[in-house]
């Protein structure tokens, strides 16, 4: 059993580059979307921000309008004024001037208030939109070189892959099904050194007689356990 060991051995260390390939591949694949999310967030601020300048746009005109509507009310009662016969008329009409004029300077004093945080947000708009732009180039440089890395890790994991499936078929079927199980359950280990009376992977102690059967295995020797698979280095000495 001594080759299908070997074999072993070697398609772990084959697929452990490969979990770690996939690993590195999953972390860059995490900081593309965080720059994607960056980006997005960035955008939204914009939009924002851009909503924001637009209602305050809209508010402006409404007022204009209203301002255009209340400068036109007062002309005609000036007008108006001026052919008015009787005191009580006068008065009735002088009063609604003053209103208008006082709305009139509401209206007035809510336009420049619109007019200036339009000017802010229009500051504020194109700063951010310079600075989106300016984002949105280091992130494609960002993103190109975490592809470029991607693509070198796709190369070197490709020459892996292939020698894993030429060296499946050196294997037994059934202890390649045993194999993966083991991998599956144990963090990726499915076969592990026996040292000093010991498996290395988890630390327990192994019985005496398990041990040293290791040396002279015609069967393949599970760690008592955690079941990986055990071998053993040359420099091991029997123990007594």
């Amino acid at each position: 059993m001594g080759n299908n060991l070997k074999f072993l051995e070697e398609l772990q260390a084959i697929d452990l580059k490969l979990d770690a390939f996939q690993s590195e591949k999953l972390g860059f694949q995490k900081e593309l979307l965080a720059l994607d999310e960056k980006l997005g967030a960035a955008r939204d601020e914009l939009s924002v921000k851009q909503e924001e300048l637009k209602v305050i746009d809209q508010e402006k005109t409404e007022l204009e309008n209203n301002l255009a509507s209340e400068s036109e009310s007062i002309n005609k009662s000036e007008t108006r004024l001026k052919e008015i016969k009787t005191q009580k008329e006068y008065q009735a009409v002088s009063k609604e001037i003053s209103a208008a004029k006082k709305i009139k300077a509401e209206l007035e004093e809510q336009l420049l208030q619109k007019i200036a945080r339009i000017d802010e947000l229009i500051t504020e708009v194109n700063t951010m939109e310079s600075n989106l732009a300016s984002l949105g180039e280091n992130i494609d440089s960002q993103k190109t070189e975490i592809h470029g890395k991607m693509k070198e890790l796709e190369n070197s994991s490709s020459t892996d892959i292939a020698e894993r499936e030429t060296l499946i078929k050196s294997i037994q079927p059934a202890l390649l099904t045993r194999y993966t199980r083991l991998r599956e359950r144990r963090q990726g280990l499915a076969v592990v050194e026996a040292r000093n009376g010991s498996c290395l992977g988890c630390n327990m102690n192994l019985p005496p007689q398990v041990y040293n059967n290791l040396f002279n295995a015609e069967n393949l020797i599970s760690c008592p356990h955690c079941q990986r698979l055990l071998y053993l280095r040359q420099q091991d000495d029997v123990i007594g």
